[in-house]
């Protein structure tokens, strides 16, 4: 049987003591909202008299209660507003019962009420609305954190990331700055959106359960479908479905996906993912360089009204230009050693010389991205992308048109983390089955990220592909950039979370 706290027990008895009055502690009937706090901020003109007839709903959050008439702050979905409840305003007859005993006994921080009335300035200048009218819409039975400012500090502030990450409902109720990073996040997607269909691309949608998790070199999960009885797997990417559709007569092509990929989880990874990938035909990767500047420079002017974007410790300018580096001259210029031409061995003594972490199962390409990864990345803080992938690097690429051990590729990075991976897409089938089958290799050594075959992806190449450019970017992370966050859990409504159990235990097992 659960277990109340006093407080919860307290509530529990206001609800019943409610319901006893004949009160409806959550009523079923539509509440005619009309506005919203902030529309009523922005707007109320007590010369024009305008919000007179005022319907507004939202949760409450503070009441100083003074005899006869209380003040109290409402906040809804835009903000928070004071109420004035007046007890002849709210109980006009004899019967004074929604005032003494529902509104000052009853009703408790956290409730959601309706308010009808009208707007006015009180006489200490402070913009309210007048209740005629008071609804219990919602009982709320668990006390909400009381945060509370005074002096420009706050106490008692909701900010355990435990707490906040695994109640976010409770963390957008009391840290209503939060909303903003979301608002944001929706923001950025629409103007990609609006961006991509200018550009005449299609949205489409691609197969999540896939027998085959092709388009990245990922571990998947694994599921199982039980009429077919077959393995089936979450998508670790989007990218050969997308591809199919440009073979089949699309000029451009792209979907916001949710991929899944069983690694680990950390302040910039986590399991469940937002992808956005972009297809578009008779393009190339110089092309999409350009088209990706343009794009993140529009998205920093709608979502922040400057091209200039505070990250950390680090002013990031998504305008203009961005330098194009080889993969090959970055390690040379970062870590002082000229790996072109070098073959495993080669590259495996110079990870040993550089003190770089490897595994047996490590061929060329994961070599290379293991001296890259370490030595240049986080030099990378101004967009940078960083092209020409060795080919054994990129599996899915079109060789480079001037130097076939190279591929035409490029990622984005940003503060020293990748925000974009693209190609000019190798559309060769007996090219890219060869890779496969490379990758395949990689596989049978022990490498579990690498590439599975997909023939029928070989098999759709085979009816003729034309150039086309592809990119994927991740919106978690692009996110994160432009609103400054420095954890991908908060741009993340609800980010993967190891079982509550598991976590009091622990606690349980660290105070014992």
């Amino acid at each position: 049987m659960a277990e109340f706290s006093e407080q919860e027990q307290i509530r529990r008895e206001s609800l019943a003591k409610l319901r006893e009055l004949g009160i409806e502690p959550y009523p079923a009937a539509e509440y005619p909202v009309n506005a919203s706090a902030a529309a009523i901020a922005a707007q109320y003109d007590p010369e024009k008299g305008n919000f007179q007839e005022v319907c507004i709903a939202g949760r409450l959050m503070s009441r100083r209660i003074m005899g006869a008439a209380s003040f109290g702050e409402l906040q809804d979905e835009s903000g928070r507003i004071q109420i004035y409840v007046k007890r002849d305003e709210i109980c006009p007859g004899e019967d004074k019962t929604m005032y003494n005993t529902v509104w000052k006994r009853l009703l408790d921080i956290g409730d959601i009420v309706g308010i009808k009335g009208f707007a006015f300035i009180t006489q200490t200048g402070q913009l309210s609305i007048h209740a005629k009218e008071l609804t219990l819409l919602s009982k709320s039975l668990k006390v909400l954190p009381i945060v509370k400012a005074a002096d420009g500090q706050v106490f008692d502030a909701f900010t355990d990331p435990e707490l906040r990450y695994r109640q976010r409902y409770v963390d957008l109720i009391v840290n209503p700055q939060v909303k903003d990073v979301f608002v944001k996040r929706a923001k950025i997607i629409a103007t990609m959106r609006q961006y991509f269909n200018e550009a005449g691309c299609l949205e489409v949608e691609t197969p999540i359960l896939q027998s085959i998790p092709g388009g990245a070199t990922a571990r998947p999960f694994i599921t199982h479908h039980n009429a077919l009885d077959i393995p089936l797997y979450l998508r670790i990417a989007n990218e050969l479905y997308l591809k199919r559709l440009i073979v089949g007569g699309f000029n451009g092509v792209y979907e916001f996906a949710k991929d899944f990929r069983n690694e680990g989880m950390d302040k910039t990874h986590n399991p469940e993912f937002t992808c956005m990938e972009i297809y578009v035909a008779y393009k190339d990767y110089n092309w999409m360089m350009d088209f990706v500047e343009k794009m993140l420079g529009k998205i920093a002017m709608e979502v922040n009204g400057t091209s200039v974007v505070k990250i950390g410790e680090n002013e990031v300018d998504f305008g203009g230009s961005y330098r194009r580096l080889p993969i090959l001259d970055a390690i040379k210029e970062y870590a002082g050693v000229d790996v072109k031409g070098m073959d495993e061995a080669g590259l495996r003594e110079v990870c040993k010389q550089l003190h770089v972490e490897i595994e047996p199962s490590m061929g060329k390409g994961k070599l290379i991205d293991a001296i890259f990864g370490q030595y240049c990345e986080d030099k990378l803080i101004q967009p940078t992308f960083i092209i020409d992938y060795p080919v054994e690097m990129s599996p899915l690429t079109k060789r480079h048109r001037e130097n076939p051990e190279l591929t035409e590729r490029f990622e984005l990075f940003v503060c020293g983390k990748e925000l974009a991976n693209a190609y000019s897409e190798l559309n060769d089938p007996i090219d890219q089955l060869e890779r496969f089958e490379e990758q395949a290799a990689l596989k049978s050594r022990g490498d579990d990220e690498a590439m599975y075959i997909d023939y029928d992806f070989v098999r759709s190449l085979e009816y003729g592909m034309p150039p086309t450019s592809g990119l994927g970017m991740g919106i978690d992370r692009l996110t994160m950039f432009m609103t400054g966050q420095t954890t991908i859990q908060d741009v993340l409504f609800f980010p993967q979370m190891r079982p509550e159990k598991t976590v009091r235990k622990e606690a349980a097992a660290a105070e014992e």
